[in-house]
């Protein structure tokens, strides 16, 4: 066999065992090169064995390289309280007797909207309106979310001109919704992000805004009260920063790593809480419902 198509036999081939074997053939000369030419690919075969993930020895799986998920990370599991108490009994998804009537019974659906394209040239706020396109993205949103077909809860939206334009605009297609501006939800810097940028100089000091950026997620990110009877959804529509944000909290990732994700204009991104604490992200930035000449990041 030549080299070449050895090569892309290798690559073709998902799995570290795969580099191993291929390695072990071209060593013992199986691949039909003398012995001196074949010492000259072996630097080659090893960077392959390089880039493999760690495997556990005994499932070939890639090793867990995190910690275990915190169950009580919006310090709402009733299976740490008992009487208004903390205890250590371990979280399960079966309830005492005791701590049936604080168990959350209801999923909350969080449907996150970055902002649609502004005017990036005002000075103040208020001089930050929305573009002609970002008035067309907004309406794309708002179809959008009336498309689902949910019964949505309310629209928080931050107070920010170009957040609030946005949101106006959201809500002429969700009658009855009813819409809260919220400081807490102003665009900032969350955290200083890794790995760091140095053409990227926040005005605001993180310390600052971490703080507040922290203090919307505990408001707005957490299982629903034990009263909740039924699903809910909620529409938060806001900045970049904060979505990025509340997503590697929500999700138990480094919150400085908010800066590696990118976000559409006027896109959804869908975070589901179940009554157990637990997390997912149904969609990330989703802005397929636009046309392509639509889209911006700005």
């Amino acid at each position: 066999m030549s080299y070449r198509k050895t090569l892309k036999l290798i690559c073709g081939v998902a799995g570290g065992s795969a580099v191993l074997v291929l390695a072990a053939a071209e060593y013992r000369g199986y691949l039909g090169e003398p012995p001196g030419e074949a010492a000259g690919r072996r630097a080659i075969f090893g960077v392959l064995r390089a880039a493999q993930p760690a495997w556990t020895p005994a499932s070939h799986t890639p090793a867990p390289t995190g910690h275990a998920w915190d169950f009580n990370w919006d310090k709402r599991d009733p299976h740490t309280l008992t009487n208004g108490k903390k205890t250590n009994a371990p979280a399960t998804e079966d309830p005492s007797s005791e701590q049936d009537n604080s168990k959350p019974k209801a999923t909350r659906n969080i449907l996150l909207i970055r902002h649609s394209q502004y005017n990036l040239s005002g000075t103040v706020d208020k001089e930050r309106i929305l573009t002609p396109l970002g008035r067309e993205q907004a309406d794309f949103t708002g179809k959008r979310l009336a498309a689902l077909g949910l019964k949505y809860d309310v629209m928080i939206h931050s107070s920010m001109a170009r957040a609030t334009e946005t949101a106006n605009i959201i809500s002429k297609h969700l009658a009855g919704v009813e819409l809260v501006s919220c400081d807490l939800l102003r665009e900032g810097a969350p955290i200083e992000p890794v790995p760091p940028v140095t053409h990227w100089k926040p005005d605001a000091v993180y310390h600052e805004d971490g703080a507040r950026i922290e203090a919307a997620f505990r408001r707005y990110i957490h299982r629903a009260d034990p009263k909740q009877k039924e699903d809910s959804y909620e529409i938060i529509v806001c900045h970049a920063n904060v979505i990025r944000y509340f997503v590697c909290r929500a999700l138990q990732f480094p919150p400085e790593g908010w800066l590696r994700m990118g976000l559409n204009n006027g896109s959804i991104t869908w975070l589901t809480i179940r009554p157990s604490g637990r997390v997912a992200l149904r969609t990330l930035g989703d802005a397929g419902f636009m046309p392509p000449d639509k889209l911006t990041r700005t």
